[in-house]
């Protein structure tokens, strides 16, 4: 018997993409490494790039100039949802990736947080994610199944200080991961969450100190010894995007240099 070959199991060609919080950072390169596997990706930020576009270094990268597509976008908001899947759909044809990436983050302990601080983690952080699933589904279902990636973090797997609120909505991002891929798996539609630990990005620069030499140096809290980088993340997004996690859902997957193991 002659077994068939199977097409690269990370080539995206054909398929369409739409990122969150993709204006810069960890979002930026998860657009650009779906972008280089094949995939048309609409960025969406609510914030305008700071220099060149995302969506512009996807065309120029990969020599398509229909790569990428920017769209001012906020995520609490059901009707700009609306409109970013319409128009995804309008522009490519079809939607088969959600990469549920933008974020708010801020710390401090249970006792000092403020009402309004913690709504507004959880509208951008939890609510937020669940508008998209629910917005993308209907594209994802005319295409026959697609797949669904929330970015949560470490601390959705673990307490940590001073993370009341920020935790609280990655802990329920991982529960709606869970749940929302039970509610549509038989439509083909594969949902799975990533877990970031401390990643070399502008949301963390206050931490790290930012520059060039924070990821030459050794970091003994981290099992490997060091800062993650937005690749390592963008890497295991495209793996969930792809065929090559076909037969995955449902799942969390730590990028996280071995914290979660401890």
């Amino acid at each position: 018997m002659t077994a068939s070959v199977p097409p690269a199991p990370f080539d995206l060609t054909g398929r369409v993409a739409v990122v969150t919080g993709a204006a810069r950072g960890q979002g930026a390169a998860h657009a650009l490494t779906l972008a280089a596997a094949g995939a048309r990706v609409v960025l969406t930020d609510i914030h305008e790039p700071d220099g060149e576009s995302p969506a512009d270094a996807a065309a120029a990268a990969t020599g398509r100039p229909d790569a990428a597509l920017f769209l001012r976008h906020d995520v609490a908001s059901a009707d700009d949802w609306e409109r970013v899947v319409a128009t995804t759909v309008r522009r490519y044809g079809r939607l088969d990736v959600l990469v549920n990436n933008a974020a708010l983050w801020h710390t401090a302990p249970v006792g000092e947080e403020t009402e309004e601080g913690f709504r507004s983690l959880v509208s951008v952080n939890l609510v937020g994610p669940f508008l998209g699933i629910r917005a993308v589904l209907p594209a994802m279902r005319a295409a026959g199944g697609g797949s669904v990636v929330n970015i949560s973090s470490t601390a959705g797997l673990t307490g940590i200080p001073g993370h009341a609120a920020y935790g609280a909505t990655k802990f329920g991002l991982r529960g709606l991961t869970r749940s929302a891929a039970l509610d549509v798996a038989a439509d083909g539609i594969r949902v799975n969450s990533v877990h970031p630990g401390m990643i070399d990005t502008p949301m963390i620069a206050g931490v790290t100190g930012g520059g060039d030499g924070v990821r030459d140096r050794e970091y003994p809290g981290v099992p490997l010894r060091r800062i993650g980088t937005p690749q390592d993340v963008a890497h295991l997004v495209l793996f969930l995007a792809s065929d090559a996690s076909s037969y995955v859902t449902g799942a969390e997957f730590a990028v996280d240099g071995g914290l979660a193991a401890r």
